[in-house]
């Protein structure tokens, strides 16, 4: 039986907590530990009493990191306790030899590294991390939930939330019998989010195409399966190793949307069904459906409850990009809550959070329904990705592609003229070796003064929040300065002598200074 173990932290303040955040996955964890940097106190209730599936067990457990998950990673001095990285090859992506290595897809069509136009991409430095790596959702999960209770995060486990209300000063949470208060809610439980539905959200979008079925089995002939991605008249199924095999059945998602159980002799009939062969399963160890429904909360606030992750959108697994959008909500709203909390946020400060990563989810969500569009078993949709193959062959296509999938080109608009503004920041190098990343652990923004110029300086001083850097980097973009938020963006840039109102608005517009008396 499993045992929910409370532990006790003498120098944790008094309930109510700064922030009750529902769902222990990764979003979930990496908020909490961006919030526990900022000195937020920090519940994390979780409905499952184990954090251990065999769902998150290699392979199936596997994720693709883009650039923006890696960076954040980097800069909260996560990565290098990360190991399945140093060992794990994708057997999708990097597949061949040297320029003709396929190292991404979309919609299963690869695009190959000498294909990719990497100096195109102005923010990326030689110091710069991988733009893109595999995790195992076990070892992400065991890495932050043992970070988020070294800085005194509390986690209950087998501890569901069952039912909230707020008020204007803050949210009491229900979980069966227990009662919780904190001043804010962040619903991070997944696609059928309590947090989402209890509280009111809108949750708009496409109905499925498909079911997909993720499964572990046996076979009497594996030699009858293709290996790879295939693509036949009837759908789509993938044999990454032998006894892993992931299919995908147009069927509007009707099974998924049943609910009954996935016996043997149904895998067997949509197996062969899907890839035109008479293959014989005799054994059905794991299996798991899921769908390409695209849906998104049309606002990610409510009053003090927040979505973030699945719970505030979900999409096809097509492309693995629901993980690293998850953790870009929880960078992006961490500091941002924290300051709120902090009674340091400038206004509007927190609805910058949905500003921006509203378009960031949307954008991903037609990306993955752009990918189903051309794997339907129809003439309309192999056409169109016969075209699209040729695309991803030329240096245009694969470099646009690569950009897209990696992350390379999310970026948000915060006005300006600076190519770089609203762009994560180069991984700049300074003289004695380190970057940009390691003084970024503390979770401050940073002014960088390339030039001395003592304005900016004098400025920056009066906000606590920031640490100034100066000097010049190993290489500079030909930047001499700018100015980066906490979570790694940034929010002015010049090449040339600072223009000390533009910087003074962009001061203002993320931080607030020193109150003096």
């Amino acid at each position: 039986m499993n045992e929910t173990v409370e532990i006790n932290h003498p120098n944790r303040p008094p309930s109510p907590y700064d922030v009750i955040i529902s769902g222990a996955g990764p979003v979930g964890l990496f908020l909490a530990c961006e919030l526990a940097l900022a000195k937020c106190s920090v519940l994390v209730l979780e409905k499952a009493p184990n954090p251990h599936s065999p769902l998150k067990q290699l392979p199936f457990g596997i994720r693709g990191l883009s650039a923006p998950t890696i960076e954040a990673l980097h800069r909260r001095d996560l990565f290098g306790d990360l190991e399945i990285h140093k060992r794990l090859k994708n057997p999708h992506t990097n597949t061949g030899q040297g320029a003709n290595r396929q190292v991404g897809h979309f919609a299963g069509i690869p695009f190959r590294e000498g294909d990719i136009d990497t100096s195109r991409w102005h923010n990326r430095l030689p110091s710069s991390p991988e733009t893109s790596l595999m995790s195992e959702m076990q070892e992400m999960e065991t890495l932050l939930s043992h970070r988020a209770e070294s800085r005194d995060v509390e986690i209950k486990r087998g501890f569901p939330v069952t039912s909230f209300e707020q008020s204007a000063e803050g949210v009491t949470v229900q979980s069966g019998d227990h009662t919780f208060q904190s001043k804010w809610l962040v619903g991070c439980d997944g696609s059928r989010s309590v947090v989402r539905k209890a509280g009111g959200f809108e949750f708009a979008g496409t109905e499925p195409d498909f079911t997909g079925y993720t499964t572990r089995l046996e076979l009497a002939d594996p030699e009858k399966l293709g290996s790879g991605r295939n693509l036949t008249a009837h759908g789509m199924y993938l044999q990454s190793q032998p006894g892993y095999v992931i299919i995908q059945d147009f069927d509007g998602g009707a099974f998924h949307d049943s609910g009954q159980p996935i016996t043997l002799e149904h895998l067997q009939e949509v197996l062969r069904r899907i890839s035109e062969t008479d293959v014989t399963v005799t054994a059905l160890h794991i299996a798991t459906t899921w769908t390409d429904r695209a849906r998104q909360a049309t606002t990610y606030r409510n009053g003090r409850v927040l979505l973030a992750g699945d719970a505030a959108h979900i999409h096809s697994p097509l492309g693995g990009q629901g993980l690293n959008l998850g953790i870009g909500d929880a960078m992006n709203l961490g500091w941002k809550l924290a300051a709120t909390i902090k009674g340091i946020a400038p206004e509007g400060l927190l609805d910058s959070y949905q500003t921006e990563r509203h378009p960031i989810g949307a954008q991903v969500l037609d990306w993955s329904r752009a990918q189903v569009a051309i794997m339907k078993p129809d003439p309309a949709a192999r056409a169109l990705n016969a075209i699209l193959r040729d695309i991803l062959e030329t240096r245009d296509g694969a470099t646009y592609f690569a950009a897209r999938v990696w992350g390379i080109s999310t970026h948000y608009n915060l006005g300006g003229t600076h190519p770089l503004r609203g762009h994560s920041a180069p991984n700049f190098e300074f003289e004695d070796g380190t970057t940009l990343a390691e003084k970024m652990h503390d979770g401050r923004g940073i002014l960088l003064d390339f030039e001395g110029a003592s304005a900016l300086k004098t400025l920056a001083s009066q906000y606590p929040q920031l640490t100034c850097i100066s000097g010049t980097p190993k290489q500079s973009l030909g930047l001499s300065a700018a100015l980066i938020r906490p979570d790694g963006i940034i929010a002015y840039a010049t090449d040339n002598s600072p223009d000390i109102q533009e910087f003074h608005e962009a001061l203002t517009q993320w931080f607030v200074p020193v109150t003096r008396h």
